[in-house]
């Protein structure tokens, strides 16, 4: 397949290497990286050591590469209300669209430029990190999980996760999109969270604060609850999975501290924004997110005035 990663950073360059590996025509869309690449190859990283994949060729922009067969989106959400006419030189009659953001709301930015049926929606539980140019991190492989923009699963659902499980990943269809982006809230929403308005810190240590700690199982909740009032539950096991899995992942940087710690605008509105707006919508009091929320909009106004 024609493939183009539009966002080639930490998660678009783990997943456009694992799909050239296999031999896909893959090209990454990339502002900052896209010279390094393309002379050195990207470097990808994990517990079996370093590996360089060769991609078809990296670009500043989609302008040179035409149509794609697939087009992922691996591009901040902060980015979204110039991505559909960024990339449509890339969009052909058959072309699927599958976005792997955080957050919520993602897949109606599409939605003027691309069919819905062909609009899949691709959430990634793991831990990748861009450690410098053209160099990308996995220190835990995960999963992830696809859903359609709208309704069960679509056949451009079956044939991302089929793309994606022959690559190597675990991959698994959702029946609902609300109940895969609320689980991954569960996790995103306090931990992204807490690691800018504690101060910057990484998840370890929050972890091994009990004040922070517990405010993260309530923050957690607080998402379980919304999650149910818009008709998607979830267990209490998996608050504990998510515990769990935090606890392996040692001194872990949130992609959101990342942004912010380099001075880069932050998923505010898809990460807190829309998930409190859907949760009070629906009739549940979420405290501890609307705090949550204003104290990373505190630390961001506080960063813009010391630049």
């Amino acid at each position: 397949m024609k493939i183009a990663i539009v966002g080639a950073g930490a998660v678009g360059g783990w997943y456009g290497g694992l799909l050239a590996l296999k031999g896909h025509e893959v090209y990454f869309v990339t502002r900052r990286d896209y010279e390094i690449i393309n002379q050195n190859g990207l470097c990808m990283r994990d517990a079996q050591g370093d590996k360089i994949v060769k991609i078809k060729k990296a670009y500043p922009d989609c302008t040179a590469i035409g149509v794609c067969d697939l087009i992922v989106i691996a591009a901040k959400s902060t980015a979204n209300h110039t991505l559909p006419d960024f990339i449509k030189s890339l969009i052909g009659q058959n072309t699927v669209l599958l976005t792997l953001q955080n957050g919520i709301g993602n897949c109606e930015t599409f939605a003027s430029i691309i069919p819905a049926e062909r609009i899949v929606a691709g959430l990634c539980f793991v831990c990748i990190n861009r450690l410098s140019p053209g160099v990308v991190e996995n220190t835990h492989a995960g999963y992830v999980r696809m859903a359609s923009a709208y309704g069960p699963p679509s056949e451009s659902v079956k044939q991302c996760v089929s793309l994606f499980t022959e690559a190597g990943i675990d991959c698994q269809s959702e029946q609902s999109l609300d109940a895969v982006l609320w689980k991954k809230l569960c996790w995103n929403i306090p931990f992204n969270g807490l690691a800018i308005a504690a101060g910057g810190i990484t998840t370890d240590k929050i972890m091994a604060n009990d004040l922070l700690r517990e405010r993260a199982i309530e923050l957690m909740k607080e998402v379980q609850a919304a999650a149910a009032a818009c008709g998607v539950p979830f267990k209490d096991e998996h608050i504990e999975r998510q515990l769990k899995v935090t606890t392996g992942m040692g001194a872990y940087r949130p992609s959101s501290l990342i942004d912010y710690l380099e001075g880069r605008e932050v998923e505010v509105t898809g990460l807190w924004g829309e998930p409190l707006r859907r949760g009070q919508a629906a009739g549940v009091n979420m405290p501890q997110l609307s705090q949550l929320k204003t104290e990373i909009e505190l630390k961001l106004k506080a960063r813009e005035q010391l630049t």
